[in-house]
């Protein structure tokens, strides 16, 4: 059974990969690979919690699609009112190499404080208003799914995985930002600093193309709501995270509440500055047109990999790296590798039950202490799991966004945007280590 589900999920991982040769969407390999795979367990599994099993496994997953569906609408009908016109024209950028600065800097900050998929369809969104080329928007669209992965690491509410570690106690909100912070921006900044290079010197900044408004006349008629629906767009999303922290309820919850504040924000300006229904002003008319089929994809995958967790793949996984390796380095490593492969989320939950409790109580032991709070094992474990997902454009909420929004190949990203990701991540990987080592510089006097 297990060899026969890890066979499915490759093919399928495969023929998604090959979705621009095939000429067929890549939601429908994931939506075949996730059914069959769930299928080949109910038939051989023989377990008789196995509807319970796949309706957990699918309320996991769900959180996350109806999360995604909320943040698309919002950033849909920011950008329907024109709301985005107000940042794209404040950006200042003398060249195209400044611009991708701007946008990478822009990215890192807001997914800090955000999380990295939304911040991926604000920024994504906001460069097909400056860009009109479409390979140059795939490079800056990859550099912002780097420059997302890498602010989301060292922030307790960055990321699922970092709410994850955070609410679990194997790190602090402080001890994260301690040790993530400078890694993250050299994870982020040494991409950058090598794509530039890909990018000719056009010097003025009249040379950068500014897209027309989606909706002009709705901007053009009402341009008053513009800013007023950024402002409310924003605090919506901003909201999410606070709300998260306040109740602990899942962030699916407070993106459903801001989306229903802005519905009832937009049916009343509609009726009250009496906005004709043809200039798509309300929430339902944006729901038609956000991306579904990437949506879908998004769900297959998630599923698809629940269904490996439900087999105790990934779990196996864990454990024999804990007995053959035995090296928080090189274990945490391999783990960020993964991530760009399949789901971080249940490869970091693998791991939170795979190595709780390995550290007992005034233990002396080197490698039993990198898995206290705060631990060397923890926090690369953060950072990998986060910052690892951008080797390969589906290995993260923020690659999958960017890929569906700018319809990125599977192999361009491969080929431009994997390799940097990669030198980014491994220079990451050397801070934290370098890092870890200061207090036994201190202990021993240097």
């Amino acid at each position: 059974m297990i060899t026969a589900m890890i066979i499915i999920f490759v093919i399928g991982y495969l023929l998604i990969t090959l979705e621009h040769p095939l000429h067929m969407n890549k939601a429908t390999f994931a939506l075949l690979m996730c059914g069959i795979m769930w299928s080949i367990y109910a038939i051989m599994a023989d377990d008789p919690h196995m509807h319970e099993d796949i309706v957990a496994q699918l309320g996991d997953a769900c959180e996350i699609v109806v999360f995604l569906i909320g943040a698309m609408t919002i950033v849909e009908i920011i950008d329907r009112y024109g709301g985005f016109g107000f940042i794209t024209e404040n950006i200042n950028a003398k060249s195209k190499r400044h611009l991708l600065w701007i946008m990478c800097s822009l990215s890192f900050v807001m997914s800090a404080v955000l999380d990295n998929m939304t911040t991926t369809i604000i920024m994504v969104m906001m460069l097909r208003r400056l860009l009109s080329d479409q390979k140059e928007r795939w490079l800056f669209a990859g550099l912002i799914v780097i420059a997302a992965n890498a602010g989301g690491a060292f922030s307790p509410i960055g990321d699922v995985t970092t709410i994850m570690l955070w609410m679990d106690e194997k790190v602090s909100s402080l001890g994260l930002i301690i040790n993530l912070l400078i890694p993250s921006i050299v994870s982020m900044v040494i991409p950058v600093l090598i794509a530039q290079f890909y990018i000719k010197k056009d010097g003025k900044m009249q040379k950068i193309t500014r897209m027309a408004d989606r909706n002009p006349d709705l901007h053009d008629r009402h341009p008053h709501l513009s800013k007023a629906m950024l402002i409310i767009g924003i605090a919506g999303l901003l909201f999410v995270p606070v709300f998260k922290t306040l109740t602990g309820l899942p962030p699916f919850m407070g993106i459903m509440i801001s989306l229903g504040v802005i519905w009832g924000v937009t049916e009343f300006w509609v009726k009250h500055f009496k906005i004709d229904s043809k200039m798509g002003g309300r929430v339902s008319s944006a729901l038609h047109t956000i991306d579904m089929p990437t949506i879908l994809f998004f769900l297959g995958i998630l599923m698809a990999v629940s269904a490996l967790q439900q087999v105790g793949i990934l779990s196996k996984l864990a454990v024999d790296m804990n007995e053959h390796i035995h090296q928080p380095v090189i274990m945490t490593t391999i783990i960020g590798a993964l991530s760009s492969v399949v789901d971080n989320v249940p490869l970091v939950s693998a791991c939170i039950k795979m190595f709780e409790g390995m550290a007992p109580a005034g233990t002396t032991d080197p490698y039993l202490l990198a898995f206290v709070e705060d631990g060397l094992f923890w926090h690369l474990l953060t950072f990998c799991a986060g910052v690892g997902g951008s080797l390969l454009i589906i290995g993260s909420a923020a690659g999958v966004v960017a890929m569906g929004i700018e319809k990125i190949p599977f192999f361009w990203y491969v080929k431009r945007i994997s390799l940097l990701a990669l030198a980014g991540y491994l220079a990451g990987v050397g801070i934290i280590c370098l890092e870890s080592l200061f207090p036994i510089f201190l202990q021993t006097g240097g």
